[in-house]
């Protein structure tokens, strides 16, 4: 059974065209540099020559889309817009990234980013899209809350194996006391 499920996975695969994945959604603080990971997989061997990347961006207040950067074999970031001098190519289509990095991120890049990848004959395919938000300060991730409750525990560890240690020095210096008198 779990061959046959396979096997339509891998026919679905096929089907569908060129794979792509991204985080559904990034947090960056203002001013920050981040990286915009896009990632493909294709039913063809990838051509460096042939393979194009489009990135595009949807901002919140639902005006229209944005050209933000493409790759053709060469990165061709943007020259005009609210990205010139923001977008860096950060991928390698060789190894299936797409991935780009904004550079000192504004409140102004909140909105939608949309990841596009062509390797044809493969162009059919899903997109990838992250929802965006520029913050003041990074909220508490769940990662650092992790940290917070492993380090407060090893604290309260810590307390106890120093009452148990000075109960146990208390009652053996009252023992050699009291056997020395």
């Amino acid at each position: 059974e779990v061959r046959y499920l396979n096997d339509l996975i891998c026919g679905l695969r096929v089907f569908l065209g060129i794979d792509i994945s991204t985080p559904s959604s990034v947090e960056a603080v203002n001013g920050t540099n981040v990286k915009l990971k896009c990632t493909f997989s294709s039913k063809y061997k990838v051509n460096p020559q042939s393979v194009a990347v489009s990135w595009n961006f949807r901002p919140l207040n639902s005006g229209s889309d944005e050209s933000v950067f493409y790759y053709h074999e060469t990165p061709y970031p943007p020259q005009t817009g609210r990205f010139k001098g923001h977008a860096v190519w950060s991928g390698d289509v060789t190894r299936g990234d797409a991935s780009i990095t904004l550079q000192e991120v504004p409140p102004t890049f909140n909105g939608t980013f949309v990841c596009q990848v062509r390797n044809p004959p493969d162009v059919h395919g899903n997109s990838g899209e992250i929802n965006f938000r520029v913050v003041n300060k990074v909220s508490l991730s769940e990662i650092g809350i992790l940290a917070a409750a492993v380090g407060g525990a090893c604290g309260i560890i810590m307390v106890l194996l120093g009452i148990f240690v000075a109960v146990r020095y208390s009652e053996l210096y009252t023992f050699f006391d009291q056997v020395l008198k």
